[in-house]
């Protein structure tokens, strides 16, 4: 028996909704208890958090990891070891990698990657169809018997509508949970923008808002249809807000997800085509991304992810037009959403709500809580820490983030797996 007793901490208890000072005990990798006060067992190691911030690891949705196919762009040991400093404890790994993870084989295999490599827990998506080209659904009893915890085409968006609800009533008769990209590709195919009057000074190719709102009312039509489990990605526009409103009031099982880009940056922050300022969808205007935080404040919003895309120098350093979309995020997640508690926009219960909690519940996942019994993946925080980041100290092997040199505030002081601590220390 192995204990860890946490002393001096504030709690920050995204079911309960509160931030209280107090202890919280481990035993045996899992919590064992917290409070105001707690005795300390004779067999208790003592860590003293100096009255820093002690929160569930965050579950980060959507995380790019590039094996098989581009390991120099980022590979499980270097993901995992960004995932650790920055406080993410649990990555769900998406399928967008040469080959796509479309079969057993393939996810056994990154699963015995991530296990080995990685000092986070990893949890595989697997693609929804065949090579993510929308035209053949992939074996999903067979992936869900192999590991996989959702099935996704990520941004390959799926155009054929029967295969797609072929697809939707088959994991629906599996309980499995399919996570879509609410997006027209149609409209949005070469966009390097969002459409407005920035995107028409600047010359670059853009895409409407509605192609968002679009996509969401065709797909939710479908998990009306078929009575899927669905997770939107990115819902980042507030036109798409009252159809995911509606979706929910109607009672289908839907939730949605966004990134930290889209709540933290606005188009404008692109400027003189910046391209690490280049993600997908493109950022949207202010209005858009205030909305968006409201929807998060309101719950309507469930999960706040990284969408963690690594890109090689090579791939970003072009015109924008050309530029591949996409930033790494697992290391600036935390500081950057901590912009949004120093704003006064969401408290601390309410973020950890949407990276912890809230997709280790969609996932069915015992994680993102601390109450007794749940794993102790645990980090410890000083929020008000301030520093400004330079984008080759982070630990991914690519450094495309649009966070080089910003003013950040929180800092990680130690991330721990299981009970055993993984990066940091007190």
């Amino acid at each position: 028996m192995t204990a860890t007793l946490f002393t001096n901490a504030r709690l920050i208890d995204p079911q309960a909704g509160t931030v209280t000072h107090g202890a919280l005990l481990v035993r045996d990798g899992r919590i064992a208890g917290h409070g105001p006060e707690l005795a300390i067992p004779d067999d208790a190691t003592v860590v003293d958090c100096g009255g820093h911030h002690l929160a569930p690891g965050i579950v980060d949705l959507g995380v790019k990891v590039c094996e098989p196919g581009e390991r120099h762009k980022e590979s499980f040991r270097s993901a995992g070891l960004a995932a650790a400093a920055g406080g993410v404890t649990t990555m769900i790994t998406r399928p967008d990698t040469d080959p796509a993870i479309d079969n057993p084989e393939t996810l056994e295999f990154v699963a015995r990657r991530a296990d080995g490599a990685a000092p986070v827990r990893v949890l595989p998506m697997a693609a929804l169809t065949k090579g993510r080209q929308g035209r053949e659904m992939t074996e999903i009893g067979f992936l869900l018997d192999a590991g996989a915890v959702a099935f996704t085409d990520c941004d390959n968006v799926v155009t054929d509508t029967k295969v797609l609800s072929r697809a939707l009533t088959y994991a629906r008769s599996l309980g499995a949970l399919v996570q879509l990209h609410p997006q027209d590709p149609g409209l949005s195919k070469g966009a390097a923008a969002t459409s407005g009057k920035f995107a028409s000074l600047r010359g670059l190719p853009a895409v409407s808002a509605m192609a968002e709102r679009m996509g969401l009312d065709r797909d939710i039509a479908l998990v009306e249809m078929t009575g899927a489990r669905v997770h939107f990605d990115q819902i980042t526009t507030a036109r798409a807000l009252p159809a995911l409103e509606r979706a929910k009031k109607n009672g289908l099982d839907v939730t949605a997800g966004t990134s930290i880009h889209h709540l933290t940056l606005n188009e404008l922050d692109v400027a003189d085509y910046r391209t690490f300022y280049k993600v997908k969808p493109p950022l949207r205007s202010e209005d858009d991304r205030l909305a968006t935080v409201e929807a998060l404040r309101s719950g309507l919003i469930d999960i706040l992810s990284s969408m963690h895309t690594p890109q090689d120098e090579e791939s970003k350093r072009l015109p924008f037009e050309e530029a591949a979309s996409g930033a790494v995020a697992l290391q600036t997640l935390l500081p950057a959403a901590l912009r949004l508690f120093h704003s006064g926009d969401l408290t601390l219960p309410q973020l950890f709500r949407a990276m912890a909690l809230n997709p280790a519940d969609r996932l069915g996942l015992p994680q993102g809580r601390l109450a007794q019994g749940a794993p102790a993946d645990l980090i410890v925080f000083d929020a008000g820490a301030p520093f400004v980041l330079d984008r080759f100290t982070l630990l991914s092997k690519s450094k495309n983030t649009p966070f080089d040199g910003a003013r950040l505030q929180g800092r990680l002081r130690a991330t721990y797996v299981g009970g055993q601590l993984v990066h940091g220390g007190l």
